[in-house]
């Protein structure tokens, strides 16, 4: 993900807040933050995923003119690729972990660049090997300082697992 320029607003903290049924007045009640220790609104926080509303290229978003989320032609317009790992196996996302350099406030405009991280290997029971490997995504604000540190972490696997065994997990 890349973003170029997401603008942080205390509608989109608010609404984004709400849908995570997360009532903490310090993510929409202006008098509240105010007299709280960071003195003002901030952004709940995984409120960074928000930032893929501005990927022009976010996979899960539909095109215009392509079958979107809905049409009936897929689950959810998203189409399994193979992992490329020789079993048909596929990929999952593992963990998601924020690091936050200081608090996120309306006002803020963000930028976020990509760049790998960390790979590794484990051998599953019953998938085979497991591969892992981490993106990071930097995002710097309006005078260039860092922001946040997301990692996300995804998983390969090099068959697939059937339904019955995940139960018994």
């Amino acid at each position: 993900m890349s973003i170029d320029k997401f603008p942080i607003e205390a509608s989109h903290i608010m609404m984004f807040a709400r849908s995570v049924a997360d009532d903490n007045q310090i993510y929409y009640d202006e008098d509240y933050a105010k007299g709280t220790e960071v003195g003002s609104i901030i952004a709940p926080p995984t409120f960074p995923q928000a930032s893929a509303q501005f990927d022009p290229d976010y996979f899960l978003r539909p095109k215009i003119g392509e079958d979107w989320f809905g049409s009936g032609k897929e689950p959810t317009s998203v189409k399994r690729e193979s992992s490329g790992g020789g079993g048909g196996g596929g990929g999952l996302h593992a963990e998601q972990h924020f690091e936050y350099h200081r608090h996120l406030k309306p006002g803020d405009v963000l930028t976020g660049t990509n760049k790998p991280g960390k790979t590794w290997e484990k051998e599953g029971k019953r998938s085979g090997k497991l591969v892992f490997s981490e993106t990071v995504t930097e995002y710097h604000d309006q005078n260039g300082e860092l922001v946040i540190t997301a990692t996300g972490v995804g998983v390969r696997t090099e068959r697939p697992v059937d339904q019955l065994s995940l139960i018994h997990i």
